[in-house]
């Protein structure tokens, strides 16, 4: 497959096409990246309600994992290393931006919006990491940095506005 935008057939052909495609998420003809963000919400509530701090730490490592393998055989197969219908990265990093943000529905809405800003915008280094490393590392790193902007914006508001 090229660079097309990929098919529901592409989803199910291989594990790593599901995975790296969020489930689905990433079909969504706008907006991709934001769907899988959303993705995130009801991974972290089943965190929350069965695992322990410890295990969610754990999830969002293995995650991590995962989605380096997931990104670069999907990347590999749709022609382009970091396609926009690969959303894992998205999921997994909101997971942890999720983990030190709780479940105040404020917070995460807040915490989607910051993430889903320097997701996008990728300020230093982001961009830089996105342009230099084209493979699923690198997919999936550069939103963990867009995860660090973002829980630094919300612990400089937390401390200045005492929220």
């Amino acid at each position: 497959m090229t660079a097309g935008h990929p098919t529901l057939g592409f989803l199910f052909r291989h594990p790593a096409h599901f995975v790296a495609l969020g489930f689905g998420a990433g079909l969504a003809p706008v907006a991709p990246g934001t769907f899988g963000t959303l993705v995130a919400l009801p991974i972290a509530a089943a965190l929350w309600t069965w695992g322990s701090d410890a295990g969610f730490l754990a999830a969002i490592g293995f995650l991590f994992a995962i989605g380096v393998w997931a990104s670069a055989v999907t990347g590999r197969d749709l022609g382009v290393p970091d396609h926009g219908s690969i959303v894992w990265d998205e999921v997994v990093a909101f997971l942890l931006v999720l983990y030190f943000v709780g479940s105040d529905d404020l917070r995460v809405g807040v915490a989607f919006l910051l993430f889903r800003l320097f997701d996008i915008v990728k300020p230093p280094p982001i961009r830089q990491v996105d342009a230099a490393l084209k493979n699923g590392f690198g997919v999936m790193a550069d939103d963990i940095l867009a995860a660090g902007y973002t829980l630094l914006v919300l612990a400089l508001w937390q401390r200045v506005a005492g929220a």
